[in-house]
């Protein structure tokens, strides 16, 4: 744990013992007497690789067991966090290879969102950030993966979008 201050270790510490690998700047506010020193602490986080920026609040804590600093998690429970867990559906070819539509193995993972639109590389996972509607977003279904609940476009449309493709 070179290069960590005693209060960076606390709170990977904290993390760690809770397995609070996904977590907010204010899940770690009571480490920290103001907002000012828990950002910078963030940011030291951030430059020491400790932590990954998901989205404008959410960060992902790299495991103290992960010796060389590299680490990976399932790519849909990463496209699930950085949306906060509401408002999205994953779709396209990952859609498609959940299902078994496919033997194809995306690349890439198509999260359609009613709240972002881009690209983010976060834990050797790329997802491309679609925009879409509130409505669009009821074609989706709930599926159990770890402690998360994915949304994943239905069979049927998936079905669809891939015969669209051809």
């Amino acid at each position: 744990m070179e290069g960590l201050s005693k209060k960076e270790i606390e709170i990977i510490s904290w993390l760690e013992f809770y397995e609070r690998y996904f977590f907010t700047a204010e899940d770690i506010a009571k480490f920290t007497e103001n907002k000012t020193k828990r950002y910078n602490i963030i940011k030291n986080l951030l430059k020491k690789k400790r932590i990954i920026k998901l989205n404008r609040t959410k960060y992902y804590l790299t495991p103290i067991k992960a010796k060389s600093g590299s680490w990976s998690e399932h790519p849909f429970i990463i496209a699930h966090e950085s949306c906060n867990g509401k408002d999205y559906f994953i779709g396209g070819w990952a859609a498609a290879n959940y299902w078994k539509l496919t033997e194809q193995i995306p690349m890439r993972i198509d999260v359609y969102t009613t709240r972002r639109q881009g690209r983010l590389e976060a834990l050797n996972v790329k997802l491309v950030f679609h925009r879409t509607t509130k409505q669009k977003t009821g074609i989706a279904v709930a599926r159990k993966l770890g402690k998360h609940n994915i949304m994943i476009q239905n069979k049927k449309d998936s079905r669809k979008w891939l015969k669209s493709r051809s």
